[in-house]
């Protein structure tokens, strides 16, 4: 992407109000779903594995940089990442996979615009509405409709845990594609919501014993 197309970029997240609706459109986002329809512990589960700090940094976590950065150097390889709910939006909307220096700048910077455009409710409803959940479910309606045959406002604690670790690596933690490792990844997701004080000790225990019931 030339310095061009970026600032034309800026503009337009400044001065187009609708255009990530655009980006949604395009990825053809069938159920939207708007954030009060969305169950708390949803948007709790995946604030607590994917981005703890969301309510609390401005797009870019500089904390959890410098921490995976230190992680990453001892371990000698890649442990852990440190992109914001914010930066995979906008990955996930405006970019491909390329792993550039100029790539993460633009996204660094889009992240930053973005975070000054829409409120934190928004761009949550945004991410939850535009990540992929695996089973060819895209966004939380078809993905709480396809693996639990409910709505999004109606998923429990065990449901939401399930469904908040998929996104991290679809292919591997779908639970219709090995449901041990998906049982794993929802452990995580659990133990981050109490460590965070979304759910107490017990709720994250019985959460973790819940026979979970899917349509499949």
């Amino acid at each position: 992407m030339t310095a061009g197309i970026l600032y034309d970029k800026v503009k337009l997240l400044f001065f187009l109000s609708k255009w990530v609706y655009i980006a949604l459109k395009e990825k053809n986002i069938k159920n939207y779903t708007k954030l009060k329809n969305i169950n708390l512990t949803m948007q709790q589960a995946v604030i607590a594995v994917e981005d703890n700090r969301f309510n609390r940094h401005l797009g870019i976590d500089i904390e959890s940089i410098i921490r995976a950065t230190l992680v990453n150097l001892q371990h000698g390889q890649v442990e852990e990442g440190a992109s914001t709910i914010t930066q995979q939006l906008v990955k996930n909307l405006f970019f491909n996979n390329d792993r550039t220096v100029n790539r993460k700048v633009e996204e660094i910077i889009l992240s930053l615009v973005l975070e000054q455009r829409y409120t934190k409710d928004e761009i949550l409803e945004f991410y939850l509405n535009s990540i992929y959940f695996g089973a060819g479910f895209y966004g939380i309606a078809d993905a709480s409709q396809g693996y639990f045959g409910k709505s999004p406002y109606e998923l429990n604690i065990a449901e939401s845990a399930m469904l908040a670790g998929i996104p991290n690596a679809p292919s591997v933690y779908s639970p219709y594609v090995n449901f041990g490792a998906a049982k794993t990844r929802q452990a995580i997701v659990l133990n981050a919501m109490f460590k965070n004080g979304y759910i107490g000790e017990q709720a994250s225990q019985d959460a973790k014993l819940e026979i979970l019931n899917f349509i499949k």
